[in-house]
């Protein structure tokens, strides 16, 4: 049997529940949940205070919807690779769940329907913003950069950090410095997070031709970059205090707090890949994500409290 053949049959044998889960899971819900993460700090910064519920569960839905195009799109894009690498090869595409023009179509619906929500909802900034992020992870970081150039990371993280400036969009119809900064903040937390993900899954990003940092510089170097990331990301937090009014020192403590030790951590995972022993970068990167939904949290009560 033919491998177009098989991957007919599997579609053929799938239940309709899980042909759901399937298409649910081309949208990534795991990242498109760390991206919402941001979104509601930035909005309850934005209006200092709770912005009303029916317009956070209109941006947050939106973005959601707009971060699963994004998603998908990058799926149906990256099929190809996604075969030969040992994390994805069992996605729906490659696994012949979901069928590649289907799983296009479903991006596409997506974000149209992702643009109406925020259009009717919220604002013109706000949905201009979005469409833009789409575009820049779906078209140029998917289709253009990501296999072409180890600063393919770096330009990612700019789609990435998107959701906090749509989130203070939505609520102003503007933008004002305490979105740019936690933009930043969310911007330089992504190397290291990402990094230590691709660093642990560097033999896959080879055998598929990405030319990941992990991939193409050695793993002190890739090391040291995470850690100067790191100490970007402590950095630009400490402006976020002095350029938003009313944060106070509920906010200041844990930023620094957890900055100081995103860093430690950073340099954690650098001594260990000097080391003799395992570098394990899946610390780091579990790190990352506990630092980010903290931050978040400790900007919530701040504007609450």
């Amino acid at each position: 049997m033919t491998a177009v053949a098989e991957r007919r049959t599997t579609r053929a044998r799938t239940s309709p529940l899980a042909l759901v889960g399937a298409y649910v899971s081309l949208t990534k819900p795991k990242l498109v949940e760390l991206l919402l993460v941001t979104t509601l700090p930035a909005m309850m910064l934005a209006d200092g205070g709770w912005p009303g519920t029916g317009l956070v569960i209109a941006t947050l839905v939106g973005g959601m919807l707009a971060a699963g195009a994004a998603n998908t799109i990058n799926c149906w894009y990256d099929r190809d690779i996604d075969r030969l690498m040992s994390r994805t090869r069992n996605r729906p595409i490659p696994s012949g769940v979901i069928a590649p023009r289907s799983a296009l179509l479903f991006g596409v619906i997506l974000a149209w329907v992702s643009l109406v929500v925020l259009g009717v909802f919220t604002t013109p900034l706000a949905t201009a913003l979005t469409a833009v992020a789409m575009l820049a992870y779906s078209i140029t970081y998917t289709m253009v950069l990501k296999r072409r150039t180890r600063h393919n990371t770096v330009f990612g993280g700019l789609p990435g950090a998107a959701p906090v400036l749509i989130g203070w969009a939505a609520v102003t119809g503007s933008l004002d410095w305490p979105a740019v900064v936690f933009f930043a903040i969310v911007f330089c937390w992504q190397m290291p997070h990402f990094w230590a993900l691709a660093s642990r899954y560097r033999h896959d990003y080879f055998r598929a031709g990405v030319p990941m940092l992990s991939v193409v510089a050695g793993p002190v170097s890739v090391g040291r970059q995470s850690v100067a990331w790191a100490w970007g990301t402590l950095a630009v937090s400490l402006l976020m205090v002095p350029v938003t009014p009313g944060l106070g020192a509920l906010s200041a403590v844990p930023i620094v707090a957890l900055g100081a030790w995103y860093v430690y951590e950073s340099h954690a995972w650098l001594t260990r890949i000097k080391g003799e022993g395992p570098d394990r970068p899946m610390r780091l990167f579990s790190v990352s994500i506990t630092y980010m939904t903290l931050l978040s949290v400790a900007l919530v009560l701040d504007v609450l409290l």
